[in-house]
């Protein structure tokens, strides 16, 4: 599901649920191809064989990874007419409440929490962003993120 608004009218989603993303699938490719564009190649993400034997069964996503996602996530599901530049800005919050095991479909789900003008004409968007697991009752990632767009 995607959510559609012109860039005057943001201030209007404080407080909402946006909804929803589709599902992507975390595949084995990706988790390799983050482990060797980060410098990380530890066993429990790159290394199926070994993983079976470890804590969760399989190889799991790199944390970070989940939390990188949030970017291409957020920005399927808010469609902005009238935006030129998007910034990711920062994070104010971040947990890692569970795994994300190889092969699973996450998604993300937002609530804005805050629209503000800042200096130099840009708008600061925060939002609550909950990153699920398909069939898990705890989510993979919890993060308040910051973006600033410009009009």
């Amino acid at each position: 599901m995607s959510v559609s608004i012109h860039y005057n009218d943001l201030e209007s989603l404080i407080g909402k649920d946006i909804g929803s993303t589709d599902w992507m699938t975390i595949t084995q490719e990706r988790i390799n191809t983050f482990a060797e564009a980060t410098d990380d190649p530890q066993w429990i993400h790159v290394d199926p064989e070994r993983a079976k034997d470890g804590p969760y069964g399989t190889t799991i996503a790199h944390g970070y990874l989940t939390l990188s996602l949030i970017v291409p996530l957020f920005t399927d599901l808010l469609q902005c007419d009238g935006v030129t530049t998007k910034v990711n800005y920062g994070l104010n919050k971040v947990r890692f409440p569970a795994p994300v095991k190889v092969d699973s479909n996450i998604r993300l789900s937002v609530t804005i929490v805050d629209v503000q003008q800042v200096k130099g004409g840009a708008k600061e968007i925060t939002f609550d962003g909950s990153v699920e697991v398909e069939g898990l009752d705890r989510p993979a990632c919890v993060a308040q993120v910051v973006f600033r767009f410009s009009g």
